[in-house]
């Protein structure tokens, strides 16, 4: 058991030291032992002695269930992992797809949809699909892009101009700082 344990902790008989600073499980100071007398100690308790500073003269253990210890800290990681995302991910970008024979009523509709996310502070993203030989009429994506930009001239701001990659005619509309009385 000559491996180190996440966090650079050595525990029970893979510390190197022969003796030790010993801390219990509720905090109070046991001295200076030897190495082998705190892990008999520790493991009479059914708990772990975990090396928790190794720089120190001599190196400070303490008793407790390291299993236990290392799943609060993973908990921690998790939290603060969410937190992170939560802040960074406040503005979304929504997608809004097309076809270039869209009718009216699903055009209208989907921009509804588009004042919605933006009126929440989302991004939109607006593409268009060109199927098979419909590539060779790209006036037609530029026509819908055009009718839904003019629609939400009031709620949006260009990010992204309109451009073709592959199949697909995408543009990026971002909400406007105004708000709204």
């Amino acid at each position: 058991m000559e491996e180190r344990i996440a966090k650079e902790y050595y525990i029970n008989n893979s510390i190197k030291s022969d003796r030790v600073l010993v801390i219990d499980e509720t905090g109070k100071q046991l001295g200076v032992l030897l190495t082998k007398d705190a892990v008999n100690q520790a493991l009479e308790r059914s708990l772990d002695l975990v090396e928790v500073s190794p720089a120190a003269e001599p190196p400070v253990c303490k008793i407790m269930d390291y299993g236990k210890h290392k799943y609060k800290l993973t908990m921690k990681e998790r939290n603060a992992k969410k937190q992170s995302k939560v802040k960074a991910s406040i503005q979304k970008t929504k997608e809004i797809k097309f076809k270039t024979r869209t009718g009216e009523n699903e055009l209208d509709w989907k921009i509804k949809q588009a004042k919605k996310f933006l009126s929440k502070g989302n991004k939109v993203k607006i593409t268009v699909l060109y199927r098979g030989r419909e590539i060779t009429h790209p006036e037609l994506g530029m026509t819908i892009l055009k009718t839904i930009k003019d629609a939400l001239l009031d709620e949006a701001l260009l990010e992204y101009p309109p451009g073709l990659s592959g199949n697909i005619l995408a543009m990026t509309l971002m909400p406007t700082t105004k708000k709204k009385k």
